[in-house]
Order: C-alpha cells, then structure tokens, then sequence
C-alpha cells in the first residue's frame, strides 16, 4: 500500500489506474473538494473524523484534509521505460522526499520521458513526495534500477545497451554549456542528477559520456537539486 494526501492527487492516482482501499477525510471536506471524488468509488470505506483527531492520528497537519490508502503496482522493468523514450532523468541516492516531488513535476511538465532511480533513493509514493509532486508521479513513467544491478557501472552500461548517451549534473570546471549542440543533437540523453549536497559520485561523473555544469552568477556555487532538475530538464528536453 501507499497513501495518497489531497483530492488532486488521488484523482490522479485513480486515473493512472491506482486502485483505493480506503478513505481518510476530515468532516468538513466531505461536502466540499473530495465530495465528487468519493462518489467515484460508492464501495469503498470512507472513515471520518474532526481535524484535531486526524493530526493526532496521522502525526502531521492535512492540509487538504483527505487521506487515501491505494495499492501499489507491479513495477515495469528499466527496458520497458526506456522502450520509445528519448529523454530520461536519472536519479542517484536523492533522499529527501520534497526534492523527490519536486523533481517528478519538472520533469513530467518538462519534456521528460520517464525517471529512472537507483536503490537509495526515496520511494516516490511516499505520500509527502506523491503530493509536491502535485500527482504527477503517477502521470510519467517511472521505475527503480534492480538491486541486482550495480550502480553505476552495471546501470551506466545497461543505459549503453539501450541507445542513450549519458549527462552528468556535476560541478566540474572540464564541464560544457548546458545549451551546447551537441547535447540537442542526440538522439536519446540520459540526464543524471545527485544526491543533496554531495552531488554525484565520482564513478558516475567519470562513466558519463557528458558533464554539464549550469552557469551561475553572484558567486552562487550551485543550486537545490530539485531547480537544478528543472533547469536541465527545459534545456535539455528541447526537441
């Protein structure tokens, strides 16, 4: 199971094919936002409570006041993710749930064909990052590398095998320009983004047939990863 916070999200979920289990909605909404959306699902238990109950209950403030458990989906393999794209993100060890969400809506609003993660990265059902997200995560295909998989060498080399030339975010002087046209002129571009504060590791920036640095100005060294993802993604998604 996961769950998924706010009428939107869960509306989205469902439309993806995301199935409910049950709901959690706070008194007030139920005549309100996710009035329309229950009604959807006539066979589904709905539990009700005042505000107060449900922040003790959950352990955070709703700010949207509906809760909904959904059953996860099998997920598809890297192969077929990768099948008919041309532009993919790749995420390496990015942890915090926020930058997740954020990330999933660059790159669903900005021309990315699907996100690819490696083992240590936050779960984008997560329900904090399902909602930054907006539900987009549930709109752009997506799937983990398999633990089996090493990363990077073994996921960089399975990346090859599928037609895609690598780019490394990295903060590296040997670095070129974000709008170079040789990055346009690919076919397909794997677009690799790292971890808060570390950024990629070292094996990764050296396997990658690319590394970008995005130019910067007030002697600012580098940007969240979630803006960085955004700016990459306009650029770099140009077709």
């Amino acid at each position: 199971l996961f769950i998924a916070e706010s009428p939107k999200v869960i509306q989205r979920a469902a439309n993806a094919g995301y199935q409910p289990v049950s709901f959690l909605v706070q008194h007030k909404d139920l005549e309100k936002e996710g009035k329309e959306l229950l009604q959807k699902f006539p066979g589904i238990p709905v539990y009700t409570a005042d505000y107060e109950v449900l922040v003790k209950l959950t352990g955070f403030a709703l700010t949207r006041g509906m809760l909904c458990a959904m059953t996860r989906r099998d997920l598809p393999s890297v192969e077929d993710i990768c099948k008919n794209a041309r532009r993919i993100a790749i995420l390496e060890n990015v942890v915090n749930p926020t930058n997740i969400g954020a990330i999933f809506r660059s790159a669903a609003a900005l021309h990315m064909d699907a996100v690819l993660l490696t083992p240590g990265c936050c779960d984008p059902l997560y329900r904090r990052a399902t909602r930054v997200s907006m539900g987009t995560v549930f709109q752009i295909p997506w799937t983990y590398f398999h633990k089996k998989v090493s990363w990077p060498e073994a996921g960089m080399e399975q990346l090859r095998s599928l037609g895609f030339k690598t780019v490394a975010m990295a903060l590296r002087n040997d670095s070129i320009s974000i709008d170079a046209p040789a990055l346009q002129a690919e076919e397909k571009l794997a677009i690799i983004l790292g971890a808060e504060g570390d950024g990629l590791v070292d094996a990764t920036i050296t396997g990658c047939d690319y590394t970008v640095k995005i130019p910067m100005s007030h002697e600012v060294d580098s940007l969240n990863v979630a803006a960085a993802s955004a700016v990459a993604f306009w650029e770099l998604g140009k077709r």
